[in-house]
């Protein structure tokens, strides 16, 4: 059942601007944007095969879809335009505000599950990235509120070993079922954009007892993006071990000033945060405090490191077995390189791909990365359960992997996943026989 994608059946590519132009036009609403778009939109479309099933009927109807985000400021503005006309919202936050952080990441995210399954209904939901509970308390409301679908294109690295377990993990499956019930709901998580922000391997210990990255290198130099915070996370699974991760100034040798640390038991993790200065160059050691040397997993956000490794490059909560994990690929069919890939699991890890960037009306800039990946497959697999309402979410997941279209190595690779997302053609409906 699994197909293998030839090149040049890549309609991205291929079809004709001037015939595609013709099948969607730009609403009043956004005459501002980039006229080509609603061409390159319908191209996108045709390589999930999500068109063949909306004109068939099956557009997400009575299907309850979760966008589980961080970034909602604005979303009222896009109402019955980028999004429904109506969308059910809730905040895990103390102070129940789902516009908290200055961001449109949730609505991009929801205006791509809006656009392949255009009848789902859609429920927002944030939650405080300091407090899990809060997380898990979303996916709590969200099963009681009757999600089928929950879709997450937000990563939390030291909420697990690296390796798809802990408690968190713990706590996400069982909330998430085995997938073999009717209530069970299927999670979709972004493989993250770390590729080249991610370190795992044995903890390798110089003379001086800090982490050897390469041989005779022990600092690992961190590019940070602009003036934004840098978040590093080191996690591991061995609750005996403990290491230290420390932020150096690169031109005194001595640890860099205002840097935040924070020491976690279960799953254990040490966490950095800093606001880097213009004029300074930092890089990260590691060192041992106790137990044995065992593997861990360095990732950073907001910044890149100097010395990484891909494999395993999946953070939480993508590594988790219980989730859909989905990588990104580039127009031509190769993995975007900022995706990250697996092993992190015990189970094969990404699951799928899909393609970037998608084109919005929200803003002018089209949506990237694996968090626009990740909507792609929430809303094909909303558009199975509203043709086939019955499906269990173990169903529908064996579906849409079965029918990937293999990208690499004939099966699963640890770049591709099964391969990308695509729903297969529909047979045509058969004709009535006349009653003679």
């Amino acid at each position: 059942m699994r197909s293998t994608l030839l090149a040049i059946a890549f309609v991205l590519q291929i079809a004709p601007t001037p015939a595609l132009a013709a099948d969607l036009s730009i609403p009043n609403w956004a005459k501002n944007r980039d006229e080509r778009m609603p061409a390159t939109r319908a191209a996108h479309l045709a390589t999930l095969g999500s068109p063949d099933w909306v004109d068939a009927g099956f557009r997400g109807q009575n299907v309850k879809v979760l966008v589980l985000d961080t970034g909602f400021r604005g979303y009222r503005d896009q109402l019955g335009k980028s999004l429904p006309a109506k969308v059910t919202v809730h905040s895990g936050r103390k102070d129940r505000n789902l516009e908290f952080k200055d961001s449109q990441h949730g609505i991009l995210v929801a205006e791509v599950v809006h656009a392949i399954a255009p009848d789902a209904e859609l429920l927002l939901a944030n939650w405080n990235t300091e407090e899990p509970e809060t997380f898990l308390d979303a996916v709590k409301w969200a099963r009681e509120q009757g999600a089928r679908i929950i879709t997450c294109s937000v990563v939390m690295p030291s909420w697990s070993d690296g390796e798809g377990n802990g408690p968190i993990h713990k706590r996400l499956s069982e909330l998430l079922g085995d997938g073999t019930k009717p209530g069970d709901p299927l999670f979709f998580s972004c493989a993250g954009n770390t590729a080249r922000r991610h370190w795992s391997g044995t903890f390798a210990p110089n003379a001086d007892g800090f982490h050897e990255w390469t041989a005779g290198v022990s600092l690992n130099a961190i590019s940070p993006w602009y003036d934004d915070r840098v978040a590093l996370d080191l996690c591991w699974s061995d609750p005996g071990a403990r290491y230290r991760l420390e932020v150096i100034d690169t031109e005194t040798g001595k640890p860099a000033a205002g840097v935040t640390y924070r020491e976690q038991a279960d799953p254990p993790a040490s966490v950095a945060r800093f606001i880097p200065q213009s004029n300074k160059s930092f890089a990260v050691r590691v060192h041992q405090e106790k137990g044995k040397p065992g593997k861990f997993h360095l990732n950073s956000l907001a910044s890149y490191l100097g010395e990484t490794r891909l494999a395993g490059s999946i953070p939480f909560p993508g590594d988790g077995p219980e989730v859909v994990t989905v990588g990104a690929v580039s127009l031509d069919l190769k993995r975007a390189s900022f995706s990250a890939c697996g092993p992190n699991s015990p189970r094969p890890k990404p699951d799928v791909v899909a393609p970037i960037p998608f084109g919005s009306y929200t803003r002018s800039q089209p949506f990237s990365g694996t968090s626009c990946a990740t909507p792609q497959g929430a809303a094909s697999a909303a558009l199975c359960i509203s043709r086939n309402p019955e499906w269990t979410s173990a169903k529908v997941r064996g579906y849409l992997t079965d029918w990937a279209r293999d990208l690499g190595p004939t099966g699963h690779d640890c770049e591709t996943g099964y391969g990308l997302v695509h729903l297969p053609a529909l047979a045509p409906a058969p004709h009535p026989r006349p009653v003679r």
